[in-house]
């Protein structure tokens, strides 16, 4: 594993160890946000979409039914999740845009830079039998800034860099939902 993978995946879980102290106090407010599975259509569960005080947004995901290990997790531009033509083919989710990227910095980055998208999140963690309910926390959100937006899980990990595969190699859309403004 490369160091700049290992670094990612071990920021990644500080992170979401560190949400664990306060995502229970995050359930009753916030934003539920219903994420389906974009082959079948059908819902995986929910996401809680909170602001933590002026410090950020927590992701609070009561998932299932996902492939174990880490899976690319984003804010992508547009509040659409249906597919769209992308290259000629037909792409899931591909209506939802790219990633959520107002200062229009070009690249991919981890989730506690300004210098990359704001939509990049940490990762999501899917657990052997199939469930994410491990909270995350993106420092660089606000939550007004993100309402009306797409939440997407892709199929692979991220690596939080565009090299050797563009967007943190995150690979296709898996399952998506919209942050009701």
């Amino acid at each position: 594993m490369n160091k700049q993978l290992l670094s990612a995946l071990i920021g990644s879980m500080t992170l979401a160890l560190s949400t664990a102290s306060f995502a229970s106090d995050m359930s009753d407010s916030g934003k539920t946000v219903i994420m389906n599975d974009l082959q079948s259509g059908e819902s995986i569960g929910s996401i809680i979409v909170s602001d933590y005080d002026d410090d950020g947004v927590v992701f609070t995901p009561n998932l299932s039914g996902l492939t174990p290990g880490i899976h690319g997790f984003h804010i992508h531009q547009n509040g659409d999740c249906s597919p769209a033509m992308k290259d000629g083919k037909n792409v899931l989710g591909a209506a939802a845009g790219g990633h959520f990227n107002p200062e229009n910095t070009g690249k991919h980055s981890v989730p506690w830079s300004e210098k990359g998208h704001e939509g990049d999140l940490p990762t999501l963690f899917v657990d052997e039998n199939g469930k994410a309910k491990q909270a995350v926390f993106a420092p660089e959100l606000e939550l007004d800034d993100i309402e009306g937006r797409a939440i997407m899980i892709h199929a692979n990990g991220d690596n939080y860099s565009d090299s050797p595969k563009p967007l943190g190699g995150g690979g296709e859309r898996i399952a998506c939902g919209v942050i009701s403004k």
